[in-house]
């Protein structure tokens, strides 16, 4: 399978990002990918209000992104941020494309480093995979990479490829912390993971708006045996990459960390 990791820098007008999602959707097209990755907040950059730009997985932003997916006959993952209780959203990856209508709500919430994204963002409940083409892969947005529960669920749902879309904070370390985690993942639930961070916006003459994460970039796609595939850096980019599924079934042989595993 042939797929593209999307590295752009979301601004907060969530207009504007449709295109750029129509811009390297199309460009993952042309390259022939079946699906092409974006970051957690395509629909807008964190550091501004939510609550006004939320929207259901049926308003008008979905829509235009299904509408994408449509055109250009590919699956799309993307951040957005839908409607919740008390005020706040849900933190929400929407998964579109032939066959393919699904979403999955952020479950591990960031408050931690001082930000406390649990004030405006209310929590899933619940893993979510998707298959494509006989491919099935699981779904993680950005704080979730530090959790290996999750990454081993999704495998034992069945998952071969675990995507992880990001808005990954800025900070001493944590360049270093996302490069480790990504991997880490990898191992943990012998997957590809495919992890796509927003880019940095200080590569495109734009700064962090109010000290909220907005991205570094380092979108990486992992083998299920660990080693890197791609690795960006910190501008916007987008990278095409050729996985082959069965590397899973080798890994899993050879390294059978989920059939070994205790529960305790």
């Amino acid at each position: 399978m042939r797929l593209a990791v999307a590295q752009i820098v979301s601004s907060s007008d969530p207009s504007a990002n449709v295109e750029l999602i129509r811009d390297y959707a199309t460009q993952a097209k042309a390259a022939g990918a079946e699906l092409v990755v974006f970051p957690e907040a395509a629909m807008r950059a964190f550091g501004g209000s939510l609550t006004d730009i939320a929207e259901p997985l049926e308003g008008p932003w979905a829509e235009k992104v299904r509408g994408i997916a449509r055109e250009l006959d590919i699956a799309l993952v993307a951040g957005m941020f839908t409607p919740a209780k008390d005020g706040r959203v849900r933190n929400t990856l929407l998964v579109t494309g032939p066959g393919i209508d699904t979403s999955y709500d952020k479950v591990h919430l960031f408050d931690a480093f001082g930000f406390t994204e649990s004030t405006t963002v209310d929590a899933g409940e619940s893993p979510v995979t998707f298959e494509l083409n006989g491919t099935v892969f699981g779904l993680a947005t950005c704080y979730d990479v530090r959790f290996p529960a999750l990454f081993t669920a999704n495998a034992r749902a069945g998952a071969q490829v675990n995507i992880v879309c990001a808005s990954w904070g800025a900070g001493e370390g944590k360049a270093e912390q996302w490069d480790l985690l990504v991997r880490a993942r990898a191992l943990d639930s012998t997957t590809f993971v495919v992890a796509c961070d927003q880019g940095d916006p200080e590569t495109i003459g734009a700064g962090p708006a109010d000290a909220a994460p907005t991205g570094i970039g380092h979108s990486a796609v992992i083998s299920p045996s660990g080693s890197t595939l791609a690795a960006l850096g910190g501008k916007p980019e987008l990278a095409v990459v050729d996985i082959d599924p069965s590397w899973v079934d080798e890994v899993r042989t050879t390294l059978p960390v989920l059939a070994n595993a205790r529960q305790f």
